[in-house]
């Protein structure tokens, strides 16, 4: 495989974490719905904590809760950190092919980032886990950046790296990480094995759908991807 053929385009790639490199979306969802039922006694549906997923926590509660005063937010935002970092069942990990994906992509010569809804502590956290933190040139959490699906988070990201958003191209699961790419002019690519399905997403103009993240090679290495029948 001819690597500059990779680079003929885009030079920057920024991924979402959560449901995009991480399957930790059923976990996210558990520990929002405990947190919702400890402090504000609601039950909160799988369908709506979904929805809200790739928000900063803060906002993500906002959404479910509009009516809370902001000590009720904090409450439910340190009940979800108490058992989504102690509590949760459900083990988060890296999706098949994540790691040997990023190792190929860096190899050949792209800039990596980040660009997500968790907290600092929570991706440093993670990111040295998995031993990933020194494959990415850049990341932006919440708190750091005006919350998606503002462009904050990917135009910071591009003046620290020095890209255009013509070199850029964003990688997410979410609406939220769609419309932040659109915010930012930034081309985009969906998976669908995280937040929202391929229908949902289409919707965003992404200039495709992947069933698996690894295929984002295929794509770049310009082999044969199923394109957003809109974009052609």
């Amino acid at each position: 495989m001819n690597h500059d053929d990779w680079l003929d385009r885009y030079r920057l790639l920024v991924f979402d974490w959560d449901g995009t490199l991480i399957d930790s979306i059923d976990g996210i969802v558990c520990s929002l719905q405990i947190a919702s039922k400890a402090v504000c006694n609601e039950d909160v549906s799988e369908q709506r904590a979904r929805s809200v997923i790739g928000l900063g926590l803060r906002e993500a509660i906002e959404a479910l809760h509009p009516e809370l005063e902001s000590d009720y937010v904090d409450r439910v935002a340190e009940a979800y950190k108490q058992h989504y970092l102690y509590q949760n069942p459900t083990k988060s990990r890296l999706f098949d092919g994540v790691r040997e994906m990023l190792e190929q992509l860096r190899d050949a010569g792209f800039l990596l980032a980040i660009a997500t809804g968790k907290s600092r502590p929570g991706l440093d956290r993670v990111l040295a886990e998995h031993g990933l933190a020194a494959y990415f040139n850049a990341t932006r959490c919440a708190g750091e950046s005006r919350s998606k699906p503002h462009p904050d988070m990917l135009l910071e990201i591009l003046g620290q790296l020095g890209m255009q958003a013509q070199q850029t191209l964003l990688i997410g699961d979410s609406a939220h990480d769609l419309l932040m790419a659109n915010n930012a002019r930034v081309d985009a690519v969906a998976v669908t094995h995280g937040v929202n399905t391929a229908e949902e997403l289409l919707q965003f103009n992404p200039l495709l759908c992947l069933d698996d993240i690894t295929d984002l090679t295929g794509f770049l290495s310009h082999n044969k991807q199923i394109i957003n029948p809109a974009r052609t």
